[in-house]
């Protein structure tokens, strides 16, 4: 019988040893070593070196001078009656199914709000990320096709040329990883970074 519970015990101390350890710190090493941005979150700074976001979770863009990102189901952990958008600490969809009237009721003024910012947009079909939420409710990126319809309203905020903003748009797109993998798509955050330095608000 001891001889079991100790082998058990041994077989159990060498596995915490290797996966608790020796694993997480050698990955660690790695990615330290061999991608260290990425490793420490793929933090964006400004030019005084504060940390300002991360191009991996999206933020809350609300002003017309700004591109939007998708839109966020992420809620408030002390009152989930509350929406939080791009909270973190809370990643999660709305869970909502295609029948729900609450989405239906949500897409419905989301639209109507769109329409009101964008008039020119009324009655158009969208790129469904102009409306609809991602899974985990921090996506950073939209299509190019939502960026390109954004362009027309950043410009008048910005009293830019519309052509050179949606050029701007056009040069932040990123293609498929490795070809063949996701999405063309857009990260908003660092497309407003090049939109401030080129177009600063007045």
């Amino acid at each position: 019988m001891f001889s079991y519970v100790s082998g058990a015990v041994r077989a159990s101390l060498v596995t915490f040893a290797l996966c608790g350890f020796a694993y997480p710190l050698a990955v660690t090493g790695v990615g330290q070593l061999l991608m260290p941005d990425q490793a420490n979150g793929s933090l964006q700074r400004s030019a005084d070196g504060k940390i300002i976001g991360s191009r991996l979770i999206g933020q809350q863009w609300s002003d017309p001078q700004w591109f939007h990102g998708r839109p966020s189901a992420t809620m408030d952990l002390s009152d989930p009656t509350k929406a939080s958008p791009y909270n973190a600490a809370n990643t999660s969809a709305s869970n909502l199914g295609p029948t729900s009237k609450a989405l239906q009721d949500r897409l419905t003024g989301d639209r109507e709000a769109l329409e009101q910012a964008q008039p020119e947009l009324a009655g158009k079909a969208l790129p469904s990320d102009m409306l609809t939420t991602s899974a985990s409710g921090l996506d950073p990126d939209i299509t190019p096709a939502n960026a390109s319809l954004q362009a027309p309203r950043v410009a008048k905020a910005r009293g830019a040329p519309p052509e050179q903003v949606a050029a701007l748009a056009e040069q932040h797109i990123t293609s498929r990883s490795l070809g063949i993998f996701g999405e063309p798509r857009v990260n908003v955050l660092e497309l407003n970074l090049a939109l401030e330095k080129a177009f600063p608000r007045k």
